[in-house]
């Protein structure tokens, strides 16, 4: 089975065996079965190494899932941090009226008229915005909801009157506007 000429190697076997291999082929003659040999060892060395890298990235993938999910945790529940920070200010003002004694209607009024307005401010500032349509705007179905219908002078499906006003945040309706709208003639 021994061949005087040399037989070229088919892949180029890493550092450490190409050495091993070059030694043994210059020591005897090339044989297959050695080539054999060598492509099966350098075939498992790259066969270890994929699979250290299979491994390590379903880590990372494990790892990034991981992050993600506790970063939505805490999203969710600090989410309302930021709206109830703006309501402080409205409970100081509710609980500073009500310490005050003998207090005059007047007072209770101007008081009731200033926390409002730090309520309708601290609403604003996240977003939720006030829906109030004015007597004679077209319905609609997706910010108001009709409560009853009544003859009126003006074009039928128009806002005639706001029974409750509605909310929305974020172009998002919380509440629709409770209204009255015109019959059709």
């Amino acid at each position: 089975m021994s061949d005087t000429t040399q037989n070229p190697i088919p892949q180029a076997p890493s550092d450490e065996e190409s050495a091993a291999t070059v030694s043994a082929q210059t020591a005897t003659s090339t044989d297959p079965l050695a080539d054999a040999q060598a492509e099966l060892v350098n075939l498992k060395a790259q066969n270890a190494d994929l699979a250290d890298q299979f491994l390590r990235a379903q880590a990372d993938v494990q790892n990034a899932r991981r992050r993600a999910d506790d970063e939505i945790a805490k999203a969710r529940k600090f989410a309302v941090e930021g709206f109830a920070d703006s309501l402080l200010p409205v409970l100081d003002s509710l609980e500073a009226g009500l310490a005050i004694p003998n207090v005059t209607i007047e007072q209770i009024r101007e008081g009731s008229e200033a926390t409002l307005r730090q309520l309708k401010s601290a609403l604003e500032r996240n977003k939720v915005i006030e829906i109030a349509p004015p007597a004679g705007t077209k319905f609609d179905p997706h910010h108001h909801q009709a409560i009853s219908v009544v003859p009126a002078e003006q074009e039928a499906n128009t806002v005639v009157t706001v029974l409750q006003k509605g909310y929305s945040i974020a172009d998002r309706v919380l509440r629709p506007a409770l209204v009255t709208v015109t019959a059709p003639k």
